[in-house]
C-alpha cells in the first residue's frame, strides 16, 4: 500500500514541464566583453502541447526570445535570453518570469554574475 501511494505522489507532483537549469550563471565578466547571452532548454513531459504566453525579464537589461509556436508533447523549446552587460561593475541577479499553459504558477529563472574591469 505505502509504494502504491509513493507512486501516485511522484506522478501527481510530476511537472508537466522540465527545464535544464533554473538558474544560468555568468561567473566573473568584464565590463568590455560586450553582451552576454545564455538559453534555457524546456521539454514538455504533458500529454499535450505546451504554449509559453510570456517571458518577462525583470529589467530592460535583458531581452529575451522564446517559441511563439506550441511545443509538442515531449519536444524541446529555447529560451534564449540576452543580458546587456552595460550597468557597470558589481553582482547581477536578473529574473525571467516564464508564464506558460502548464501550470498556474509562473516558473523563475535566474542570469546572475560578476561584471569587473578586468575579469579572467
Amino acid at each position: 500500500m505505502k509504494t502504491i501511494l509513493t507512486i501516485l505522489l511522484a506522478v501527481a507532483l510530476a511537472a508537466p514541464i522540465q527545464f535544464d537549469k533554473t538558474v544560468h550563471d555568468f561567473g566573473e565578466i568584464s565590463t568590455k566583453a560586450g553582451k552576454q547571452t545564455c538559453t534555457f532548454t524546456v521539454t514538455n513531459d504533458a500529454d499535450e502541447p505546451l504554449s509559453i504566453f510570456a517571458v518577462v525579464p525583470s529589467c530592460g537589461c535583458t531581452d529575451v526570445v522564446w517559441p511563439r509556436e506550441a511545443i509538442a508533447p515531449g519536444a524541446k523549446g529555447v529560451i534564449t535570453a540576452t543580458y546587456s552587460n552595460d550597468e557597470g561593475t558589481g553582482t547581477f541577479d536578473k529574473t525571467l518570469t516564464v508564464y506558460t499553459s502548464a501550470q498556474k504558477k509562473p516558473v523563475i529563472l535566474h542570469l546572475k554574475g560578476s561584471v569587473t574591469k578586468n575579469a579572467k
